[in-house]
């Protein structure tokens, strides 16, 4: 029901205004009458709903057009008629400058067509403050993006920005308004230079959306650079006829760098920036097809540091890495520029001679190497030896592959250590005794699984904010009637190999989800218990119901799982990995990318994992402080993790200055052996009794525990 207010002191144009509004159909109108200008100003002034207002200009405390001033100061949007005694066209242009809505002649007061004159006002009102509302959020909604939109007429000239368009582009929007989408907007071919047609110009001619060219570059009004991706699309009318155009774009350069950066590092190792395992491998496949082709040979050297292990526990990490890096310098010294210089990991590294004719050649760059080594390196005070172990293996007669070369070079390194090391060794077939004892490795696995030889030992995660205990992380171990306690580096490759590492990891899983139900039981309060995954588990056919299954087994509650991958298992087959890990979250498991930042995922990819967890890989941990790009890329990652609201998790913390930085760039959670090791479940059932450390690290309520002799003895 609409509101009418009627001012005006004439009793018969009042009851014959009631009147007619009153036979409305379904009575759609309320009346109020008031007499007086100031009766009408104190009606307005109580908030209470007024749609269209009946006014005369003759009223005994106001006169002429400043009765219409006084009202529109109170309600400047209001819908006025003004009551006349006949027709005045010059009157009704001065009210209609005023804001009212016109005139309404007494001869019409009792016309029939009134109350839908008035609804036609009231209506066209309400649609007015709609559009207006309607237009003021969209505008608001525009500024708010960081998007850029610019929209054009059909000449192409400019006749909307967003702030993100006048920040991008360097144009206000004042001055932008009626020029050329051309000159506010001008594209460039990124490796060309060249100029770039505007999509806008293929939107108006031929009424179709225009995706911007891949590689396309903003020129700035400053003449500044920006890499720009997103389209372009046409605007219609309601009859459908294109009248103008939009485009939106953003800048990805950030995101470019990131890329670039995440590439690089996926394929060269972080300390020393030798091409890593995957370069490498790509680039010995390349050779392979070249000397098959060309009737040459190519020589592959293995080479691993002796006693390395000593100088990097004796002085530290610090140290170690720094002898790492001038071991890389003086191997690519010793090669020439079409040979590759390679780092496995760890102290290993490869060496790719092409273009060989004769295994003479790496017999020489051997003997160049050992002599290279030889000599002392000065590493931060310290005068260091250390020399090295090579094997080498050559195409085509010790293998036709990549893996087959790699692997009897490996085989030939271990012989030139059993020799006494600091030598070189070519492959022979009868090396090949080492894999026998692997074959030996084996036997005793598929025993360890009848048996149930293995044991999970538990590391805490610790909030860097409070010092909480938020989690555990469970490590498998083989605890050999024989051999003793055997990390995972001595099996887990050959478990991957002989297919026993799904139902290893199936027990590791059901084992650590009682233990955390087990805990949960004895009043141990725990975020959540972290099982690592490798990619034959989490493409096994019935993976998510093996977990759900485990889950409903062990009662424990799917939140307080974290499940790890790396971040190469996601990547092998990112579809696949898009589908599991998405019945994984239905189910409400949380999922964490571990290893991160060594391998190569694509931004696009990351948001699809829904993954609730980054672990930055501890090599890179390792870098802090040591001028590379370690600490650059950490502080990428955790800024990256911010915006897509995910954890980061720092592994591999051995060193206040590991901790001290990640707490600086806000990093959430960290774990490592500065905090503590790994422990049995007795014993992290301990420290979780503990609490808050305080200024203690777990590391320090560990050894006063448990001792530091134990420690040092199981782990």
């Amino acid at each position: 029901m609409y509101q009418v207010l009627i001012i005006t002191n004439d009793t018969t144009d009042a009851k014959l205004l009631q009147d007619t509004l009153s036979q409305a159909k379904n009575g759609s109108f309320q009346v109020e009458w008031v007499t007086r200008l100031h009766d009408g100003l104190a009606r307005l002034r109580t908030g209470k709903s007024i749609d269209v207002m009946l006014v005369d200009l003759s009223l005994p405390d106001s006169k002429g057009i400043a009765t219409l001033d006084r009202l529109f100061s109170i309600v400047p949007k209001m819908p006025v008629l003004v009551l006349v005694q006949t027709d005045n066209d010059i009157l009704a242009t001065d009210i209609a400058q005023r804001g009212a809505q016109g005139c309404l002649a007494r001869d019409y007061f009792n016309n029939n067509l009134i109350p839908q004159t008035l609804s036609n006002i009231i209506q066209r009102k309400n649609a007015e403050e709609s559009l207006f509302i309607e237009k003021n959020r969209a505008e608001i909604t525009l500024n708010s993006i960081s998007d850029a939109v610019i929209c054009t007429d059909m000449s192409g000239n400019v006749n909307y920005m967003n702030m993100a368009a006048e920040s991008m582009t360097g144009w206000p929007r004042e001055e932008a308004h009626g020029q050329s989408i051309t000159k506010v907007m001008q594209i460039i071919n990124k490796k060309t230079h060249d100029p770039v047609p505007n999509p806008i110009e293929w939107v108006l001619k031929w009424d179709e959306t225009m995706g911007l060219t891949a590689g396309t570059v903003l020129i700035r009004r400053d003449g500044s650079e920006a890499a720009i991706e997103d389209s372009a699309a046409p605007i219609h009318d309601v009859n459908g006829k294109i009248v103008g155009a939009v485009i939106v774009f953003h800048d990805i350069s950030a995101a470019q760098g990131m890329i670039t950066k995440m590439a690089h590092l996926a394929q060269h190792d972080s300390l020393t920036n030798l091409p890593n395992r995957v370069l490498l491998d790509d680039r010995i496949t390349q050779a392979i097809s070249i000397a098959k082709r060309r009737g040459t040979q190519l020589s592959l050297l293995f080479l691993d540091l002796d006693n390395f292990k000593h100088i990097n526990d004796s002085l530290g990490h610090e140290n170690g890495d720094k002898l790492l890096q001038s071991v890389a310098q003086r191997l690519c010294a010793c090669v020439r520029h079409s040979d590759t210089v390679g780092r496995l990991g760890g102290d290993e590294f490869v060496i790719l001679m092409t273009q060989d004719k004769q295994a003479q050649n790496a017999a020489l760059t051997a003997d160049k190497i050992l002599a290279a080594l030889a000599e002392s390196h000065a590493i931060n005070g310290h005068e260091l030896h250390v020399t090295t172990s090579i094997g080498i293996s050559i195409y085509p007669t010790d293998g036709q592959d990549t893996q087959t070369l790699i692997k009897n070079a490996d085989i030939a390194m271990y012989h030139a250590k059993e020799k006494g090391r600091n030598n070189y060794q070519f492959f022979k077939d009868e090396m090949n005794v080492l894999a026998v004892e692997r074959q030996v490795i084996e036997t005793h696995l598929r025993r360890a699984v009848a048996q149930q030889e293995f044991v999970l030992f538990y590391q805490p995660r610790v909030n860097l904010e409070n010092g909480m205990i938020t989690g555990a992380e469970a490590l498998l171990r083989w605890a050999h009637p024989d051999w003793g306690m055997l990390q995972p580096n001595r099996f887990v490759r050959i478990t991957e190999d002989c297919g026993l590492i799904v139902p290893i990891g199936r027990w590791a899983l059901r084992e650590a989800c009682m233990q955390a139900r087990h805990w949960e039981h004895a009043g141990l309060e725990l975020g959540s218990i972290a099982v690592n995954i490798s990619a034959q588990e989490l493409y096994a056919q019935g993976f998510v119901g093996s977990v759900q299954a485990i889950l409903h087994e062990t009662g424990l509650d799917p939140c307080c799982l974290q499940l790890e991958i790396p971040e190469s298992v996601l990547m092998r087959n990112a579809a696949s990995s898009v589908m599991i890990l998405r019945q994984l979250k239905n189910i409400g498991i949380q999922l964490a990318i571990e290893d991160f930042g060594t391998g190569s995922s694509s931004l696009s990819c990351l948001h699809r994992f829904s993954i609730d967890i980054l672990k930055i890989d501890s090599s890179l941990v390792q870098g802090i402080g040591r001028g590379n790009n370690d600490s650059i890329i950490i502080n990428a990652i955790i800024t990256l993790g911010a915006s897509l609201k995910q954890r980061v998790i720092a592994e591999g913390v051995e060193t206040q200055e590991q901790l001290a930085f990640l707490k600086q760039q806000h990093c959430n959670e960290a774990q490592g052996y500065f905090l503590s090791q790994p422990a049995t479940a007795a014993q992290f059932a301990q420290l979780l009794a503990t609490g808050l450390y305080g200024k203690q690290t777990c590391s320090d309520v560990f050894d006063s525990l448990l001792g530091k002799r134990y420690r040092k003895q199981v782990i």
